[in-house]
């Protein structure tokens, strides 16, 4: 079955239900303008809440570092990390944008993506398809043809989508219980606490953050705003673009775990891991934020909500943009990280990105710069 029928069922699904959340809860617009202006804040003087979010995160007990590309990130990780343990991995664009996973395993540590996409995803050996779905363009069917192929699990094209999910949850469930080391993105970063904020409705994120002794962070720098009221604004409205509210869990993430228990002394750690680890990742960012006409991309909270308006993004397969940026906010993106212009080219300026944008980014204007930037380059 082909990708039109799987991008079909995902437009199906999903494009009525934002607008039903949307007119259900206004007030989600509301927060959409607050948070746009404060993230916009953080992008005048992005340097400087760098710093400010590193002193935060160790205040709290934490390490906070900040990575200036790839290759510095998967140095970092691999050092903390070290070889030969058991990693599992919450969704996380900046991770898969560094690298990290396949580094991590070719240095002999077993490594498992525990969203069920971009299990799917591994296990497939192909790139995301969408910013929050990643493998959108896999059927229900092929989905049963890859568990079964990969690792031998009693299934069919008949079987329904909540036994597959099962058969999932029962594979994961031995990995979260004897992990070594839990690596996540964050959806936003409170420069003012050092907390991050992770929105998730699979419940695997939270097992990430909690039942392993040692817990990374690796976010992009864009994801800073000022203050935890913020970062909980973006959670809220990330979830409702994405078609997903109320979401299932948010989860706030403040240092490694700690316990007021005895005489009201806070001490470290608890239940939860002894070590948490921020990496604060550059990779084309602040250059970007210096850049007026490129700044407004760094403003996207990936709720993925472009990619179902758009119409080139449908006849592309989801293949439009580099991994795992991919759709109209990918063509921007894959200009950002990689210089790569070429994503940019294929837009049409139909214009849908911008009108469904919760942050009201530009996007046809900052593909229009991008495309002369590509043809002065050439």
């Amino acid at each position: 079955m082909s990708w039109d029928i799987a991008i079909q069922r995902t437009i199906n699904n999903n494009v009525p239900r934002v607008y039903k959340i949307l007119k259900e809860h206004p007030y989600i617009l509301d927060l959409a303008k607050s948070l746009r202006e404060a993230k916009t804040k953080v992008l005048s003087n992005l340097e400087e809440y760098i710093e400010q979010t590193l002193e935060s995160v160790k205040r709290t007990g934490g390490n906070a570092y900040f990575v200036k590309d790839g290759n510095e990130a998967r140095e970092l990780v691999g050092k903390i990390v070290g070889k030969g343990k058991t990693v599992v991995m919450g969704k996380s664009m900046a991770a898969y944008e560094l690298g990290i996973r396949k580094y991590l395993k070719s240095i002999g540590n077993e490594v498992w993506e525990t969203d069920l996409g971009e299990f799917l995803i591994q296990l497939s050996d192909e790139p995301p398809s969408h910013i929050i779905a990643p493998a959108i363009h896999l059927t229900k069917e092929r989905v049963a043809e890859l568990l079964r192929d990969k690792l031998g699990f009693d299934v069919s094209e008949n079987s329904t989508h909540e036994e597959l999910v099962q058969k999932v949850r029962e594979f994961l469930r031995n990995k979260f219980l004897s992990a070594d080391v839990g690596i996540t993105g964050a959806n936003a970063v409170a420069a003012d606490v050092g907390s991050i904020v992770l929105v998730e409705n699979e419940g695997n994120i939270r097992m990430s953050t909690v039942v392993p002794p040692i817990h990374i962070a690796i976010v992009g720098v864009e994801k800073i705003v000022p203050t935890l009221q913020d970062a909980m604004n973006e959670a809220l409205v990330q979830a409702a673009y994405a078609g997903l509210y109320p979401p299932t869990y948010v989860n706030v993430t403040s240092g490694p775990s700690s316990t007021g228990d005895i005489e009201m002394k806070r001490v470290s750690p608890a239940h939860g891991p002894k070590e948490f680890h921020l990496i604060l990742v550059d990779n084309g960012r602040i250059s970007a934020s210096k850049d007026e006409s490129l700044k407004e991309a760094l403003l996207c909270i990936r709720c993925g909500r472009c990619h179902l308006h758009c119409p080139i993004y449908r006849v592309l397969d989801g293949s439009w943009g580099d991994p795992p940026y991919s759709g109209p906010m990918g063509a921007m993106w894959s200009y950002i990280v990689n210089k790569d212009s070429k994503p940019a080219m294929y837009c049409t300026h139909s214009g849908n990105c911008k009108e469904v944008c919760p942050m009201k980014i530009n996007i046809p204007k900052v593909l229009e710069y991008i495309k002369y930037l590509g043809n002065t380059s050439a």
